[in-house]
């Protein structure tokens, strides 16, 4: 018996008046199962460990990912071409933001029981990590791609490293900053 025709029993036995037997139908085959809120606030050091360790890679999709706050620097140099908004709002910032700014995910989600161990998170972009919200990969149809490799591609580390060296001035906004205290202690080879 599928879900919507779990629902349809329940309302016959309903109709009918077997209230009871709707109850035990429900527990039995589409339970609900309370799961405990688990807090989710990585510091930007955690998120970079995981980035660093799928190489800047989204492991929904196999696409380039890049290091935050480069983006943001482009928005300052090309404000009009490259627009941002404090508030991620869609309409107002470039779709970069959503498809190229990497955050970390739950590949089992927490809703469902997953844990915040490192080897369920994984690297992603903000409009997948939308995507998927508390959906597994089977649900989706999607599976993880392998990891990148920081030889092949860095998310442009490097040259927010350099460019922060050569212009240091981007260090004014406090995203860049926070991202670039991080970084810097970022061993990459």
């Amino acid at each position: 018996m599928d879900k919507a025709d779990i629902i349809a029993r329940v309302c016959e036995l309903l109709e009918s008046g077997e209230k009871t037997s709707g109850a035990k139908l429900i527990n039995i085959n589409y339970p609900f199962k309370k799961v405990d809120y688990v807090k989710r606030n990585y510091s930007k050091a955690y998120m970079l460990s995981i980035f660093v360790r799928d190489g800047f890679t989204d492991r929904y999709s196999g696409e380039k990912l890049l290091f935050p706050p480069v983006l943001r620097i482009l928005s300052e140099i090309y404000p009009k071409e490259f627009p941002f908004h404090p508030n991620w709002k869609y309409n107002e910032s470039h779709p970069a933001y959503w498809d190229l700014v990497p955050t970390v995910d739950h590949i089992i989600p927490i809703a469902l029981g997953g844990t915040n161990d490192k080897e369920n998170l994984v690297t992603t972009s903000m409009k997948r990590n939308s995507a998927k919200s508390n959906f597994t990969l089977g649900e989706l149809g999607w599976y993880l791609h392998p990891p990148g490799k920081l030889e092949n591609w860095d998310g442009k580390l490097r040259w927010f490293l350099k460019t922060i060296k050569d212009y240091p001035h981007f260090l004014e906004h406090s995203y860049v900053k926070q991202w670039y205290a991080v970084a810097k202690n970022t061993t990459i080879t």
